[in-house]
């Protein structure tokens, strides 16, 4: 009987000693040794047999039984992340787990220009599959969701700061509007806020101004002159007549400024109303921020485009309607 016993333990052990040979051979083996590149979706609600099959399908990985098996006796099988992964054949199926489980998915860059309103930046972010342009759009203009992230303000417009993000597929709202608010954050920083109250003007003040010189100023080094013209103005308590902050106003613009929309109230027509508007009409960079914060000192109180990207400066009325005149040719519904 001990013989028996014996012989029958010999072989369990034989075989899990072969099985754990298998075992870590299958798992440090790529499916082949030339990697072939994949982009796997792997979508919510799917099984582990279900992604196993996917992956075997798609040559990343061979034994497809072996690995269901290895992902239930692991219990990483309810680990997998939902998401867009860039997968190789020449990846073991330990690192193809690894991937699964930590959620490494590929990510996409989405540039965000200077001046670009919530509404063009919700397309662009939709065009390259990053979230929903509605979902995104509702998320900004939320004052409730805009609360809860700290900001005082009716809408997000300002404080999605421009510039290069990674980002994955298919990601809620808040996920992308967090990282840009999170960026904004790390470039507006105490020192901006200490001298925004030097000059009388709270955060959102200064974001809403800077707002202003970024779509006032196409070269960059006027930002610093729109900035004077416009603190020296709102000093003097006159009217801003800003162009831009009138097209922000008007739902659907077709792109041609006419007199009657200047004569059409809206809370953005500084053209009808005194001061600042409500809030940004655009998202701002660092520059046009620094331009709202440290203005030049000037004598400038007018400018006009002068239609190549510049602007032509004056310090009295008549010097400034007959620069309009020149360049605008007599009308005045772009005087500045």
């Amino acid at each position: 009987m001990r013989r028996i016993l014996g012989i029958t333990f010999l072989l369990v052990l034989s075989l899990a000693v072969i099985l754990s040979s298998y075992t870590a051979i299958y798992l440090r083996t790529p499916s082949h040794v030339r990697g072939l590149k994949k982009t796997i979706a792997i979508r919510r609600g799917i099984t582990f047999k279900e992604v196993a099959h996917l992956l075997g399908d798609e040559g990343i990985i061979r034994g497809i039984r072996a690995f269901i098996l290895w992902g239930k006796l692991s219990g990483v099988s309810p680990r997998i992340k939902a998401g867009e992964y860039e997968l190789s054949s020449d990846m073991t199926p330990l690192q193809v787990l690894d991937t699964l489980t930590r959620g490494k998915v590929k990510q996409y860059k989405a540039s965000i220009p200077e001046g670009h309103t919530a509404v063009q930046i919700a397309k662009i972010l939709e065009s390259k599959g990053i979230t929903n342009r509605e979902a995104f759009l509702e998320k900004c203009f939320s004052p409730k969701y805009v609360s809860s992230l700290g900001i005082e303000a009716d809408s997000l417009e300002g404080y999605l700061f421009p510039d290069s993000y990674l980002l994955s597929k298919h990601l809620k709202p808040e996920d992308v509007i967090e990282a840009m608010v999170r960026r904004f954050r790390q470039v507006y920083t105490s020192q901006y806020s200490e001298r925004a109250k030097e000059l009388g003007f709270s955060d959102h003040e200064i974001l809403t101004l800077a707002s202003m010189i970024e779509k006032e100023s196409a070269i960059p080094s006027e930002r610093l002159l729109v900035s004077g013209v416009y603190h020296n103005r709102l000093k003097r308590n006159m009217m801003l007549y800003s162009c831009p902050t009138v097209i922000y106003g008007i739902k659907n613009f077709n792109g041609n400024l006419t007199k009657r929309d200047l004569e059409r109230y809206t809370p953005y027509n500084t053209y009808l109303i005194r001061g600042l508007p409500p809030g940004s009409i655009c998202n701002p960079g660092k520059e046009a921020i620094e331009a709202a914060l440290y203005p030049t000192k000037t004598e400038y109180l007018y400018f006009v485009s002068k239609n190549d990207g510049s602007n032509h400066f004056s310090s009295t009325l008549e010097e400034h309607n007959i620069a309009v005149w020149k360049y605008q040719k007599g009308r005045d519904y772009l005087v500045k």
